[in-house]
């Protein structure tokens, strides 16, 4: 039986992606598994986190009623 990372941690650690109690306005970031998608290390490093799932650019005042 092959476990995934999330599983591994879970079974080995008695840790899960997120606590099970989470607080209003905190960031969590579960745990990133074997097949996450990852960027070049130069794109990486551009964008300020190798994993293409937390790659969230800001555009500001794109965002909401005045998108252009």
């Amino acid at each position: 039986m092959k476990l995934n990372m999330t599983e591994l941690i879970d079974k080995q650690y008695g840790l899960s992606p997120l606590p099970d109690e989470t607080a209003y306005a905190m960031a969590y970031v579960p745990f990133q598994g074997n097949s996450a998608k990852l960027f070049s290390p130069d794109h990486g490093f551009v964008s300020g986190t190798m994993y293409k799932d937390l790659n969230k650019p800001f555009f500001g005042s794109k965002c909401g009623d005045d998108v252009d």
